[in-house]
């Protein structure tokens, strides 16, 4: 073929585990909400800086080792991190690869998460909690976007691999990953119904 693909940008879109999610997900909530709860610093510093939504990123950001089932959900997360890190050729023989921190977010009605990065992490992602139908997605920026100069506009219809943005679905149970140096973004949530996630970063040693 006189055309090749390189230097893609990859993403991992797995559910978390064969089965059992459903009841793993309920009580994962349930504890999502009492840390909401329990975290006075995280919803002053929400209030300021996530308005209309909960996230405890910058006071509780290490619940992997505040809490039993986010330390058995960080063992989980690590198996998939390990795939997604062999998938993309990394040299990881004899290094110890971490979860560097572990968050969560809450999402009412009106809240969004702007456009951003996770610098000094590998790869990161979310593991979907709560997913109300309608709730959105989180988006991508294609890293090359500041690049493109004089480039025409894409054809209606054009291939999804060929847009300078995607959005995967937001769906309770499935787990997504990315390289941290992608920007990524979460839209108004414009349903009546909180959308829960937490989030993780990863570091290698």
């Amino acid at each position: 073929m006189p055309t090749r693909a390189w230097f893609p940008t990859y993403l991992y879109h797995e559910p978390l585990q064969k089965t059992g999610l459903e009841r793993f997900n309920t009580e994962l909530a349930d504890e999502c909400h009492r840390i909401r709860d329990y975290d006075e610093a995280g919803r002053k510093w929400s209030a300021k800086n996530y308005p209309g939504g909960y996230t405890s990123y910058a006071s509780l950001n290490q619940l992997h080792e505040f809490s039993s089932t986010f330390a058995g959900l960080e063992r989980k997360i690590t198996a998939h991190v390990r795939k997604f890190a062999r998938s993309l050729d990394l040299d990881l023989r004899g290094r110890e690869v971490f979860m560097t921190d572990f968050w969560v977010n809450i999402m009412p009605e009106h809240a969004a998460h702007s456009l951003h990065l996770h610098p000094n992490a590998f790869i990161s992602g979310t593991y979907y909690v709560v997913t109300p139908p309608g709730c959105p997605g989180l988006k991508f920026e294609d890293p090359r976007l500041s690049k493109f100069m004089a480039a025409p506009p894409r054809l209606p219809g054009a291939r999804p691999h060929n847009l300078p943005h995607i959005t995967y679905p937001a769906k309770a149970g499935w787990l997504l990953l990315f390289e941290s140096w992608l920007r990524h973004e979460v839209a108004t949530n414009r349903t009546n119904a909180e959308r829960i996630s937490v989030s993780f970063n990863y570091n290698w040693r």
